[in-house]
Formats: C-alpha cells, structure tokens, sequence
C-alpha cells in the first residue's frame, strides 16, 4: 500500500506540471482553435532562461531566495513575449488560411525553437546542470516519502493555476477572452480588440510554461535542448484528457495523467510510461473525445 500512495504523490507531483504546461494548448486552443505545437518548446526555453539567470546572479553572490524569484521572474516575461512574438510571426498572418497551414507554422516554429537553442554559444546540445539546488529532505504521508522540494514547487504550480483561474473568470480581459471563445465575430461586432486578447492568451500561456520550465529544471536538476518535444506531448493529452478549451478540465485532465501514469509505470515498468500515457489519450478519444469535463465548444474556458 505504500508503494501505491508513494506512486499516487509522484503522479500528482508531475501531474502539476502537466497541468501548467497544458493550460497554454487549452487557452490558444479555446480562443482561436489552434493546437500549438511549440508551447512545449517554450517551457524549454524557460528553463534555458531560469538556467542563465540563476547562473548569473548566483555567481554575483546575489541570494538564494532572490535569485530564484528573479530566475521566475525574467523566465515567465521573456517566454510570455516570446510566445507573443511566435503568434505574430507564425500565426496571426494564417489565421483565416487553412487549419492544416497553421498545423505546419506550428510545427515549423517548435523545429525553429529548438534549433535556435541548439546553436547558442551558452546552451547549445548538452545537458545542462542547474546551478542550484532544492533540500531534499521531507517527511512522511500515508507511508509514502514527500519532499519539502515537491511540496514547494506543488504549492507553486496550484497559485499560479487559481491565479489564471481567478484572471479569466474575474477579470474585464479574462471576460473578453471568454466572449471571443464563445463567438469571436459577435465579440468584435461588440468592440473587443480580437488581436490584443489573442496576443494576451498567447502571453498568459506562455509564461506559465516559462514558470513550469525552471520549475523542471530545479526538481529533474537536468536540462536539454530536446526537453521540450516529450513535455509538450504529455502536456496535450492532459489538455485532451480533462477537456481541451476549459481550463479546470486541463487541470484535471493533467493530474489524472500524471496519477495515472506514475501507476502504469511503477506497476508495469518505467519502460512502459510512455506507452500507457499515449494509451489514455486513445482510449479517451474513442469513447470521451470531449474530455472528462470537456463541453461542446462554444461553452469552453
């Protein structure tokens, strides 16, 4: 039984990054129904950029605790403009061509991504070791070993989570962002700027994914190039599972594949994980395709 809750805790621990990272395919999927195959590679880029930050200020003596806020800090900005910048660029111009156009755009950005971190002097295609790290040391729950390093970053993840909640359902711009996913011309018709509130989701999402980003990089200590491509595919299904478009469904959606996942792989085997998390996604969409909260579309977010 220990061993059971003990895979329980791990699964809700990466559960949570899930569930931030799948928020920014969720909101952008809701606003102009584009699945954004580059917002895993911002959560890499995030933690490239909480990596040379720590980097920085730890090695000009600056403090622990200051440095971490200010690692948060610049990471959530500089992706959340990024992410602004990549609609820009590669989507706004296809934004009436064909969904499959921005499919590849998508794609073509994540490839741009990647590379572009590759070829950086500072980066490039080694692993990484962050600069910094977390006490180790926890206590015991249901027999099951927690951390106080899990229990901080878990903690984070849920703020920042009720945080975009809080934003969209309490917010004139989270307001605006609903009435453009119920239905975008009668919310122009109406005097909604579409482009500005389709910049912000971009901008919401991405720095969340920037926040999860340096958040991997402190808790797995390691980071790469590459970290990317598997996070953002995970980070899907949990949008697809809970319910893609809404954003406690995401939330759901990422701890029930973390859980879910964290079992499959204790009691099948690490090499099976994969395996059982894209298994979930097919099962999912034959008998569920709209999610485990998801509603028809015009009811989303």
């Amino acid at each position: 039984m220990n061993f059971f809750w003990q895979e329980v805790i791990n699964g809700l621990f990466v559960g949570a990054f899930y569930a931030l990272v799948a928020l920014g395919y969720s909101m952008v999927y809701g606003i102009i129904r584009l699945i954004n195959f580059a917002h895993g590679d911002l959560y890499m880029v995030g933690s490239f950029l909480g990596f040379s930050t720590l980097s920085l200020l730890l090695g000009r003596g600056v403090g622990a605790v200051t440095g971490l806020a200010l690692a948060f800090v610049v990471a959530m900005v500089a992706v959340g403009l990024l992410g602004t910048g990549v609609e820009k660029i590669a989507y706004k111009p296809l934004r009436q061509a064909p969904i499959l156009s921005l499919l590849i755009s998508a794609l073509g950005m994540s490839l741009i991504l990647e590379n572009t971190v590759l070829v950086i002097p500072a980066w490039g295609p080694q692993f990484l070791v962050y600069p910094f790290n977390l006490p180790t040391t926890g206590f015991t729950l249901a027999g099951a070993t927690v951390t106080y390093m899990q229990v901080l970053i878990f903690v984070l993840c849920l703020l920042l989570m009720a945080g975009l909640q809080t934003f969209v359902q309490k917010s004139i711009f989270g307001k605006a962002m609903r009435a453009i996913a119920l239905d975008k011309d009668a919310a122009q018709l109406m005097g909604i700027n579409v482009n500005q509130m389709v910049s912000m989701t971009f901008l919401l999402g991405a720095g969340l994914a920037g926040a999860a980003g340096v958040m991997a990089g402190l808790y797995y200590k390691e980071i790469n190039f590459m970290m990317g491509f598997e996070m953002g595919l995970k980070a899907f299904t949990a949008a697809v599972i809970g319910g893609i478009g809404n954003i406690p469904g995401t939330v759901l959606g990422g701890f029930v594949l973390g859980v879910l996942e964290a079992l499959g792989s204790g009691y099948l085997g690490s090499q099976w994980q994969n395996v059982f998390a894209f298994a979930i996604l097919i099962v999912l969409l034959v008998f569920k395709p709209t999610g485990l909260i998801g509603e028809k579309i015009g009811g989303r977010m």
